[in-house]
């Protein structure tokens, strides 16, 4: 019966409480044994992705670890879920999780279905036009992986049959090299990847990321000057990646230290500059570099209206706030 704050019901308070002493998976089960739903969920905002019972277990997202953590018991209430029926195929779950490192949840997806079937019950729910295949969803997680340096999920997910060697678009391989991660670039050529698929903007991008500076000259002036017109804030990425031989290449060649950019993901949109993205991670020996170069401490990113300092207090930086103040 759904009921509380929320209108939900019983389990996905269980599902979305941090309550671990232990009695949360005996009361799950008896649950469960009751006749309850483990594709339990919700449209957060009325957005089509559903926020299920396994998306509350497994937690984070967005704010991190601390802020949304998983549930102590969050590998075995999810066997539960699954147990009991859930869809492995949860979106929201793995989107919530990709920003970490860790891929127990991945691990534990794959042994229920990951990848395979139909949706189950919220593509029936939904519909086909808004659901898409489950392959989908692995073909984003190793997106994902392979421009943040992930290659320990790489791995799993290639050992797990999802191409990485020619699936349509800009190859992995070459996704890698654009985005600085020559240890992905490395294991994916090893699978069997030979083709990169890069024009010479990108390969200007790789080799700038990288730091070789032999592979600029070859590409020469032009080549340059295009690159700065279509990656106009590479700077912010070769700083949230810390990469400081990237970041003072990248300078070298007339890119502005003070374009802004985005940290979490390889395109071009204004939000914050390379010293802020510095500043989050509390990267001090970059944030002196990007100082030395002429990093404005002043400018604030467009969406929270905050200093580099700022960002870096918020991250729990005290230090590195500091040394950007000073």
């Amino acid at each position: 019966r759904p009921g509380g704050p929320y209108r939900w019901r019983p389990l996905a308070y269980l599902a979305y409480s941090r309550a671990g002493d232990g009695d949360a998976v005996e009361t799950a089960r008896l649950l469960l044994a009751a006749g309850a739903d483990p594709d339990e969920g919700y449209l957060w905002h009325g957005l089509p992705i559903p926020f299920t019972l396994l998306t509350g277990v497994f937690g984070e997202g967005e704010l991190g670890p601390v802020r949304q953590p998983r549930h102590p018991d969050s590998l075995v209430l999810a066997r539960a879920l699954l147990d009991a029926g859930a869809d492995a195929n949860d979106a929201q779950a793995l989107y919530n999780r990709m920003f970490g490192a860790d891929n127990d949840h991945l691990t534990l997806l794959f042994e229920y279905g990951l990848g395979r079937g139909d949706w189950g019950v919220w593509r029936r729910r939904l519909g086909p036009d808004v659901v898409g295949p489950p392959a989908d969803l692995l073909g984003a997680q190793l997106r994902w992986a392979i421009e943040h340096g992930q290659l320990a999920r790489v791995r799993l997910l290639t050992e797990q049959g999802v191409d990485a060697v020619s699936p349509p678009g800009r190859t992995p391989l070459g996704l890698a090299l654009v985005s600085g991660e020559g240890e992905v670039a490395d294991y994916l050529r090893s699978r069997g990847a030979v083709d990169a698929g890069l024009d010479p903007v990108d390969e200007l991008v790789a080799a700038a990321l990288a730091g070789d500076r032999a592979a600029v000259r070859r590409l020469g002036p032009s080549i340059v000057e295009d690159a700065r017109r279509a990656r106009p804030g590479l700077m912010v990425w070769a700083a949230a990646r810390g990469r400081p031989d990237g970041v003072a290449l990248l300078a070298e060649l007339g890119f502005d230290v003070n374009a802004y950019g985005r940290r979490d993901a390889p395109v071009e949109e204004p939000w914050e500059t390379a010293l802020h993205a510095a500043a989050l991670d509390g990267h001090d020996d970059l944030v002196r570099l990007l100082l030395g170069l002429g990093a404005d401490r002043s400018l604030r990113d467009v969406r929270f209206g905050a200093t580099p300092a700022d960002w870096a207090r918020h991250q729990g930086h005290p230090g590195t706030a500091a040394l950007i103040e000073a």
